[in-house]
């Protein structure tokens, strides 16, 4: 998810941008978790969404 919606290029979607509000929320309902407990993964691993995926104990994307 890029902070361009009209840029769909994969690199940008590998990487979750916590202070975008519409990231956040699409993020949030992707990966089946709140925000505030995504901004706790972000914390703890880093932006990269597979990190964040296996921080939250999940193995593929959830769409």
């Amino acid at each position: 998810m890029s902070d361009d919606k009209n840029n769909s290029q994969s690199r940008d979607r590998q990487r979750i941008n916590i202070h975008q509000d519409y990231e956040l929320r699409d993020w949030s309902k992707s990966l089946n978790t709140t925000p505030e407990r995504l901004k706790e993964a972000v914390a703890a691993v880093g932006d990269r969404a597979d990190k964040v995926r296996e921080y939250l104990g999940q193995d593929k994307p959830s769409r």
